[in-house]
């Protein structure tokens, strides 16, 4: 029997094999090959170069500006994102920024299928009727293919962070907005691109993990759509479709069929979860208003197909310069799907007028640089509007519980890793900087639940370059069972656990037991057992505390 050497990728080698024969194949059965002869017509040298430069300038910014080439799976994001109109630095790098890889690449991988069909239809040589190459700047191929299409990209990038609700961060506002320009001129191309985007990621998947062996675990994690950042998708979306429509109608393109562009952009908007209109309750606890969303899907898309298929003519023919039946049939979509932009963006523009407090954090905090980092549980979220504003007599104040980390220069404050994360996880490193450095607090959780309380006796403590803060502590929790008419308590304190034992007679403390060593209290012998407390009186033996253990 053949031995093959383990080294051997034999997997990844079969799937890049099978891809190689597939594609040679079918370059020999369509030869001369019909699409290299379109791309050569469309684009410089048949590439196309204002995709390949904005992927450049993407992965530029994650790789050194986030740092992402010496972290690559935990760069940088806190400076980066979006946070208020009062911190520019976040405004212009968080559509172009990342929270992790496997953000980054699934946006590349859309940007790569999608960005081509957007280029293709505008065009490195101009269609327009009496335009020549090279006749001026706006006309010149390489101007549109290395400044005008990225110059738009960066453009696009900036009004999605501008007008995206919350802290945003990535590019897919924009990678929507070239899938919005798309629908509006090659509706199918598009949603054929759309669907090669899969296949790619399956491929690069299967090239990173071609085995993939999994066991039940406990997971902490939020529902998937409620992690989407469903309106900034949405206005990237709506940028694109009227960008396509403007130069549509400034080339007086043949009308595009109303089908296809609502077939389009409904099988689009249904893939990219554009239907998942989700509302936070706080808690942990999230609504998803499922049939709404789907409604609003189908409107939209309903929308963007009249308007693309409108014809040029007047509301009412010989109607007088001015007027408003003067309009044309097209224009009246525009103007609409213009309110539907300026209603999504609307409420961002009053989230984005909200920075950070002046008030001190509570507890214990960590200073790095202009930052702050703390622990604390059950606080008023601490953003508070630059100007006052009072809508409908709501209130903008929440709670929230985890570590904070707070600018004042840059009006961040935030909660960067939730209570219940850290208790999960036990252990979490946030990323602090700017442009030029870095540097990273790890915030350490450790604990005991207590048997019969349903509550747990918990530390938190703040690492930061070699020194340990302890952050937060729990009031002593008391255990359900009661032994020897006595109540038994777990009191974390700054060097550790202690046990109280309470009676009519008075209350004693002692020192969490360790292995091998006990600890009497009151009367009652306490003894640890792997990571169990128990509790022994006369002859009875009871658990009150295990030790926390995290994944």
């Amino acid at each position: 029997m053949l031995d093959i050497p383990g080294w051997i990728p034999l997997h990844r080698l079969a799937a890049v094999a099978t891809l190689l024969v597939a594609v040679v194949a079918l370059t020999l059965a369509d030869r001369p090959s019909r699409l290299a002869t379109a791309l050569r017509r469309r684009f410089l040298f048949g590439l196309p170069w204002g995709t390949l430069v904005s992927v450049g300038g993407v992965l530029f910014v994650y790789l050194f500006v986030q740092d992402g080439l010496s972290s690559w799976y935990r760069p940088m994001v806190i400076p980066f994102r979006a946070w208020s109109y009062f911190y520019p630095l976040g405004m212009a790098t968080a559509a172009f920024s990342h929270s992790g890889a496997g953000h980054l690449i699934g946006n590349l991988i859309g940007t790569l299928t999608l960005a081509p069909v957007a280029e293709y239809a505008w065009g490195h040589y101009p269609t327009r009727r009496g335009s020549t190459s090279f006749g001026s700047l706006r006309e010149n191929p390489y101007v549109r293919a290395f400044i005008i299409f990225p110059g738009v990209v960066f453009g696009v990038g900036l009004l999605t962070s501008v007008f995206a609700l919350g802290p945003v961060i990535g590019f897919s506002g924009v990678v929507f907005a070239f899938a919005g320009f798309a629908l509006v001129t090659r509706p199918l191309t598009t949603v054929l691109a759309f669907v090669s985007g899969r296949v790619v990621r399956v491929f690069y998947n299967a090239m990173l993990s071609p085995e993939v062996v999994s066991t039940a675990r406990p997971v902490f994690s939020t529902p998937r759509w409620a992690q989407i950042a469903i309106q900034g998708h949405a206005i990237g979306l709506l940028f694109g479709i009227l960008l396509g429509l403007w130069v549509a109608r400034q080339r007086r393109d043949e009308q595009l069929s109303a089908f296809r562009s609502f077939a389009g952009v409904l099988l689009f908007a249904i893939s990219e979860s554009l239907w998942a209109v989700y509302f936070f309750r706080g808690g942990g606890t999230y609504v998803l208003f499922r049939a709404v969303g789907f409604a609003l899907v189908v409107l939209l898309a309903l929308l963007v197909a009249l308007t693309v298929s409108a014809s040029d003519k007047p509301l009412r023919e010989r109607a007088p310069t001015g007027h408003a039946f003067s309009a044309r049939r097209w224009q009246v979509g525009a103007v609409v799907l213009l309110l539907v932009v300026s209603a999504l963006s609307g409420p961002a523009v009053l989230y984005n007028l909200f920075t950070a407090t002046n008030d001190d954090l509570p507890g214990e905090s960590v200073s790095v640089e202009d930052y702050e980092v703390t622990y604390a549980e059950d606080v008023p979220n601490g953003l508070t509007a630059a100007f006052d504003i009072e809508l409908f007599g709501e209130s903008t104040t929440t709670n929230t519980s985890g570590v904070i980390v707070k600018s004042q220069r840059r009006g961040i404050w935030t909660t960067a890793v939730s209570k219940n994360r850290l208790a999960f996880d036990g252990e979490t490193a946030v990323r602090l900087g700017g442009l030029g450095w870095r540097d990273r607090v790890t915030a350490v959780r450790d604990g005991y639940a207590v048997v019969g309380s349903g509550n747990t006796a918990y530390r938190v403590f703040l690492v930061d370059d070699g020194n340990t803060t302890l952050a937060y502590k729990t009031e002593p929790v008391r255990a359900g069972p009661v032994i020897s008419r006595r109540n038994i308590s777990v009191v974390p304190t700054a060097m550790g656990y202690d046990l109280q034992v309470s009676s009519e007679s008075g209350t004693v403390r002692g020192p969490m037991p360790t292995t091998n060593v006990s600890t009497t209290l009151g009367g009652i012998r306490f003894v640890r057992q792997g990571r169990s407390i128990f509790a022994e009186s006369r002859g009875t033996r009871v658990r009150v505390a295990r030790q926390e253990s995290y994944e």
